[in-house]
């Protein structure tokens, strides 16, 4: 690839919506546990909240999960020339790439509350979780490459490029970098 482009981390974007979706998915299911005229039962809802977390937050770390180690064994050196977008920038344009869809998958587990409270709402919960040990996985990818994990925001998300572990300002595995 010739010439200046943009890289984002791998596990930002993994981490930011883990992010988003635990924290959307909490406050979806806490009006839940106030519902007291569902047909379903607020017990029946949590208990049901609680199956949906757990199947959730399996099935986003494990369902295409392994995805990050192949590409990462195919991932070339980034060049010289290419620009690191940094952890902040990286997230705001995930979002803003998602915000109208993030605002309906909220809407649609807040109004599911009248229903089975605070199932949906656990179950968005629980896909945050699960990308979580998702981002967690991709920093053990990372340490083990002794390498960070960049995809070109633009430009096909099987391509990862690889450099050095001190590069840009994130940690591995997403997260903020500690400077001490």
């Amino acid at each position: 690839m010739r010439g200046a482009y943009t890289l984002a981390r791998v596990a930002v974007t993994v981490r930011v919506a883990a992010g988003w979706l635990w924290w959307l998915g909490v406050v979806a299911a806490v009006p839940g546990t106030a519902v007291t005229f569902s047909p379903t039962g607020r017990r029946i809802g949590v208990m049901a909240g609680v199956v949906l977390f757990v199947v959730a937050a399996a099935v986003s770390f494990l369902f295409r999960g392994s995805r990050h180690a192949e590409r990462a064994r195919g991932a070339s050196r980034a060049a010289k020339s290419v620009f690191l977008q940094d952890r902040r920038v990286t997230a705001r344009a995930w979002l803003r790439r998602r915000r109208w869809w993030l605002l309906a998958v909220f809407v649609v587990a807040l109004a599911s509350n009248a229903v089975l409270p605070c199932a949906a709402g656990m179950l968005v919960g629980g896909v945050g979780a699960g990308l979580w040990l998702r981002s967690r996985r991709v920093a053990r990818i990372e340490r083990s490459r002794d390498g960070l994990l960049w995809v070109r925001p633009d430009g096909d998300p099987a391509l990862y490029q690889l450099t050095g572990i001190a590069a840009g300002d994130a940690a591995p595995g997403g997260g903020r970098r500690r400077h001490r």
